[in-house]
């Protein structure tokens, strides 16, 4: 579960601007933090198919921000990447 504090953490890294909490950037860190976290849960309980579904439905809504991050601004889109540790 991705705490308050996780998330304010994972935020500062990549908001635009102080009250930023919606932008693309924002929400693929926050995505990213939680599927990190939920990967580590499924090693441990492989049988675990609702959580299973979950992470495949962030995995998605990820990959639906960064596309649309690329589209939008292409030098930030790549910013990202090399923040995030995530491969094209």
């Amino acid at each position: 579960m991705l705490t308050k504090r996780k998330k304010t953490i994972a935020m500062k890294g990549t908001r635009r601007h102080d009250n930023d909490t919606g932008s693309p950037e924002v929400q693929v860190s926050i995505l990213t933090k939680r599927i990190n976290e939920l990967t580590t849960h499924l090693k441990k309980h492989q049988k675990d198919k609702h959580s299973r579904r979950g992470l495949l439905q962030m995995v998605a809504d990820r990959r639906i921000h960064l596309k649309y991050l690329e589209k939008k601004n292409k030098r930030s889109y790549n910013a990202l990447l090399k923040k995030l540790n995530l491969k094209k």
